[in-house]
């Protein structure tokens, strides 16, 4: 007995399921929602999203069978239900040990990446604060969820340990994140930091969601005579791994940035440091030129239609198209590792937060890239553990092509 199997059991055996004539009104196992199910001929269609993008025989149409077998049972004898929790392995012992040990190895880790940005050339005033510990002093302190005051203790540890040489006031690690010039350094860091997984990952899937600010915009609406107040929030685009949860490449927008004008960006940043197979995304990226985008580093899309779309098209549209209809079993387990993308937004915001501390528009975008370098970082710590990886950077770059950035 599969999973939907299991589940149109337990509806069929703990709820009340209406018929009328070949009508069967099945309640969602979820919330109050009805849908239905209508038994004619050899096809049995549901009003769920799951049997409208599927085609295949949904857990509402398993309880309406299992309620028919019920009711028409000769010896009178009722189904008993019982519920199975479904599990997963864990390798108990790598967990463990990159728990205990992740933040001494986060700091090893942002300390060599930190090692490939290029000091700016010293110039007339005051002698300068090193960059690489500027950003690494930053990165901590999202690390640590604290305000820059109480990171200070944090950041004295790291320089006691030899990791930077000079411990940043807290001033110019808040003027550092108020910087555009930053911002450009995190993505590299992000990208770079993901490259020791390029032997591990070639399937990729993307998706973005929102971390909200502390900032507010109120507007009054003449119509209504009212006044709104609304919480300001920012869209991050990740590409990541589905083997890992690694993110390879990341964009941040406002929250009316669309998706897929992120894609092609995205995927050209990946194909940089992985050799790409698949891409998996949701119907909000669904365009030719997303296709083109991906096809043109050798991967394979896996992006389904809309209910409304035909297969007229471009060559390439109207393959996937026929692929999406006729293979839909085989098109929707590649699909589905979609999924993982939304794992890793949980990730990052349970460990990191799901907003920001600071106020001004660029701090924000940094924080945000901060949060997904510290992610990156975690990942790695785990994959040490569990996969024996010895993770190297900058390895096979020459100084022009590190971190160079204006300051």
């Amino acid at each position: 007995m599969d999973g939907r199997e299991q589940r149109g059991l337990e509806i069929a055996a703990t709820k009340k399921i209406r018929r009328m004539k070949n009508l069967w009104f099945v309640p969602s196992s979820n919330n109050s929602a009805l849908y239905e199910v209508r038994l004619e001929g050899e096809t049995k269609p549901c009003t769920c999203l799951d049997f409208e993008t599927r085609q295949i025989t949904c857990k509402h149409i398993h309880a309406v069978t299992f309620t028919l077998q019920r009711e028409t049972r000769p010896d009178g004898s009722v189904l008993e239900t019982r519920s199975v929790r479904v599990t997963y392995g864990q390798n108990w012992t790598a967990y463990n040990a990159a728990q205990t040990h992740e933040k001494e190895r986060v700091t090893e880790l942002l300390r060599g990446l930190c090692d490939g940005i290029v000091q700016p050339a010293q110039k007339r005033g005051r002698p300068r604060l090193a960059l690489s510990d500027l950003v690494f002093s930053t990165t901590m302190k999202v690390y640590g969820l604290t305000s820059g005051r109480r990171a200070a203790t944090d950041i004295r540890d790291c320089k006691t340990k030899g990791h930077i040489d000079h411990v940043p006031h807290y001033n110019s690690i808040g003027n550092a994140l108020e910087s555009p010039a930053l911002t450009p350094i995190l993505k590299s860091l992000i990208e770079e930091s993901a490259s020791p997984l390029s032997g591990v990952e070639s399937d990729f899937a993307i998706d973005s969601s929102g971390f909200s600010t502390c900032t507010f915009v109120r507007w009054f609406d003449h119509k209504y005579g009212k006044m709104h107040t609304d919480r300001q929030w920012l869209k991050c685009h990740l590409m990541i791994g589905v083997k890992t949860h690694v993110v390879t490449s990341v964009e941040i927008t406002g929250k009316e940035g669309s998706d897929f004008n992120q894609l092609p960006p995205l995927v050209e940043s990946t194909a940089k440091r992985f050799d790409m197979a698949e891409v998996s995304a949701d119907k909000g990226y669904i365009s030719n030129k997303s296709f083109e985008a991906i096809t043109a580093v050798g991967a394979t899309p896996y992006i389904p239609f809309k209910s409304n779309t035909t297969g007229e098209g471009p060559e390439l549209w109207r393959k996937m198209f026929h692929f999406y209809q006729f293979n839909r079993t085989e098109f929707l387990e590649k699909y589905h590792k979609r999924s993982n993308v939304e794992s890793t937004f949980s990730m990052i915001k349970a460990k990191f937060g799901a907003s920001v501390r600071s106020k001004k528009r660029v701090a924000q975008v940094n924080e945000i890239l901060c949060k997904v370098l510290c992610h990156n970082l975690s990942v790695l710590v785990h994959s040490i553990y569990e996969l024996g990886l010895e993770p190297t950077f900058w390895a096979e770059k020459t100084p022009a092509q590190k971190v160079d950035a204006i300051w």
